[in-house]
């Protein structure tokens, strides 16, 4: 991770009561649907964000354990990626709940 995108992330907790958070980035596995939008880091290794697997969710998922799958697995960041609202990459990723 780079220097630029650790300051480019908001503080851990920081978004908390932001109804609506933004998502500064996004990590993605190429062979597989799971994505990870961080809205929040504590500087260290602890997001907490949005993760597309089996079941989107909000919650916390760690630095160490995204540099593991992009060593297994591979994992890229998006550089296309725009810093998002949940709600518009929600509409991507579950749109049966604005139908």
């Amino acid at each position: 991770m780079t220097d630029e995108l650790r300051k480019a992330l908001p503080p851990l907790h920081s978004q908390e009561k932001v109804e609506d958070p933004i998502a500064v980035c996004k990590f993605y596995m190429p062979l597989n649907k799971w994505v990870w939008y961080p809205f929040e880091f504590d500087g260290e290794d602890s997001f907490f964000g949005y993760v597309v697997g089996d079941n989107p969710e909000v919650g916390y998922f760690s630095l160490e354990k995204l540099e593991r799958i992009m060593e297994a697995y591979g994992l890229e960041q998006d550089m296309s990626f725009k810093p998002t609202r949940l709600s518009e990459i929600k509409r991507v990723h579950e749109p049966w709940l604005y139908e």
